[in-house]
């Protein structure tokens, strides 16, 4: 279960690491934990620390075999120093999620609830260098050398159980072993003090990273007679984590949408992360910036969206959008509804089907599309196709919601010329043939899963009617305005790889004719 490994952070001949091969449910596995007498059993680090570790999940992860699998674990849980609020049944652990996300959560000695902090998911098989660093008021979990969501509330310590130690290689739950780690450990390294980048165990820790991008400017529009749609990616992590970056892409799209031409903003849902006021205050806050301005914006909800009560339809429900021109309807769930908007030579018409109310709301669809068979259509939703990768090449995949929607409201209705969702980490476009032989565009924009829970990425798609071309952009206003002192090596305002900034043939006149 546990054997030494060539294999290390920068593939030195004499360093190793250690080989584990722990999974769920296996009939046995192989952790370390620390000796009754170790001093660190002891200390409650209230004047800050630095918990280092650099490790490589597996090549094979998977959720149920892998998912909250310990790095490092103090031992015990927070009931049994009758604090009860939060997860009572752990003290402190760092930990792999099933979405490959490094948490870090923790009893202070101030507080009787666990407070956390957490990364993007990583990539299964690469190396990581994790620093957890607290300040003795505020704690800093940094992968790689960036910091995903920015500092805790003000914490002190870590509570300690007289008797309990560490594990590593091993979390707990409720005062049970729980998940044993499965990959590779090369060293872990615990300081009751806050340490320095400069003083890090590797100080130029980097991804290999998932997108190519470049500062230099690329227009959004090329012909002051083209037009822009833009669809805003899952903001749930900003909601949750980030706030900032939600407001500086909301006040971005109030000061440039008559810039660029902007004739559309379309959420693809999951504003947030979980059904919380704060989140959802978050979210209002930022939407505020395009509502005072009265810029076009339409929003599908998403799997996150979704509680007892209805919090999405209190929030963002037909009500929201009643008094707005563009606004024509919605259906019987609140879910589903539609724009019309004009641009360029045509009328078009933005349809948000739900991904919850699909089978509900279907009918109300497809009134919707007979009635406006003359309007290019473009329909959103959070559940459509999702990426695989095949011979290194990403592709996109319809989804069970994609392919009923497809059969259902677009294969037939020729004048469905696109559909955007979010949901499914990762970026994918595909152009199918509908019934009548056209093109349909479809789009999968999500980079939640991504630095700071999408580092404040937008997707704008640029009509040119002249050139008969479809541009598709991939901005960041949070980068554009970040100082420069202040980016790090993945900080682009724009992304450059064929799934974000690419070009389509359009020949609108050909493709709008539904006569």
């Amino acid at each position: 279960m546990i054997k030494w490994s060539e294999e290390d952070y920068h593939n030195q001949e004499k360093v190793d690491s250690l080989q584990f091969a722990n999974y769920k449910n296996a009939p046995s596995g192989r952790y370390f934990k620390t000796i009754k007498e170790a001093p660190i059993n002891k200390e409650q680090f209230d004047k800050g620390f630095t918990i280092e570790a650099v490790i490589k999940l597996p090549n094979n992860f998977e959720d149920r075999l892998h998912s909250w699998m310990g790095i490092l674990t103090r031992q015990g849980q927070a009931a049994d120093l009758n604090k009860v609020e939060g997860e009572k049944e752990i003290l402190t652990t760092l930990s792999i999620s099933s979405d490959k996300e490094i948490q870090w959560t923790s009893h202070p000695s101030n507080l009787n609830y666990n407070v956390g902090n957490w990364s993007r998911s990583l990539n299964a098989d690469e190396w990581y260098h994790l620093a957890v660093v607290n300040d003795g008021k505020t704690t800093t979990l940094t992968v790689n050398g960036i910091s995903d969501y920015g500092k805790s509330e003000k914490v002190v310590g870590i509570a300690t159980i007289e008797g309990k130690g560490w594990n590593i290689g091993a979390s707990e739950w409720g005062n049970e072993l729980d998940a044993l780690f499965a990959g590779n450990i090369q060293e872990i390294r615990i300081a009751n003090e806050a340490l320095t980048e400069k003083e890090w165990l590797v100080q130029d820790a980097r991804d290999d990273e998932p997108f190519k991008g470049t500062n230099d400017r690329i227009p959004f529009l090329t012909n002051k007679n083209n037009y822009n749609f833009l669809f805003v990616p899952d903001t749930q992590k900003y909601s949750s984590q980030n706030p900032e970056i939600f407001n500086s892409q909301m006040n971005w799209i109030a000061k440039n949408t008559k810039k660029n031409n902007i004739v559309m903003n379309t959420f693809v849902g999951d504003i947030v992360d979980s059904n919380s006021k704060v989140q959802w205050q978050n979210s209002l806050r930022a939407i505020s910036y395009i509502d005072k301005k009265e810029i076009p914006y339409m929003m599908a909800a998403g799997n996150h969206d979704y509680a007892d009560g209805d919090p999405f339809l209190t929030y963002y429900g037909p009500q929201r959008f009643a008094n707005k021109k563009y606004y024509k309807g919605s259906s019987d769930s609140g879910y589903g509804s539609y724009a019309i908007v004009k641009a360029g030579s045509y009328e078009y018409l933005v349809l948000i089907v739900d991904m919850k109310n699909l089978q509900k709301d279907l009918q109300w669809s497809k009134d919707v599309l007979n009635q406006h068979k003359d309007k290019p259509t473009i329909i959103v939703s959070h559940d459509v196709i999702y990426p695989e990768v095949e011979n290194n090449k990403t592709v996109a995949v319809e989804s069970s919601n994609g392919r009923l929607i497809w059969d259902e409201l677009i294969k037939d209705y020729n004048q469905v010329f696109m559909t955007v969702n979010g949901h499914y980490f990762g970026i994918a476009h595909q152009v199918k043939q509908n019934a009548a032989g056209n093109d349909v565009i479809q789009m999968l924009v999500n980079y939640q899963a991504n630095y700071r829970g999408g580092n404040g990425w937008l997707r704008l798609v640029e009509f040119d009617e002249k050139k008969n071309k479809m541009f598709f952009r991939t901005y960041s206003p949070f980068v554009d305005e970040m100082p420069k002192k202040e980016k790090t090596y993945i900080d682009y305002k724009y992304l450059t790889d064929e799934n974000n900034l690419f070009e389509l043939d359009f020949h609108f006149k050909e493709r709008f004719n539904f006569n």
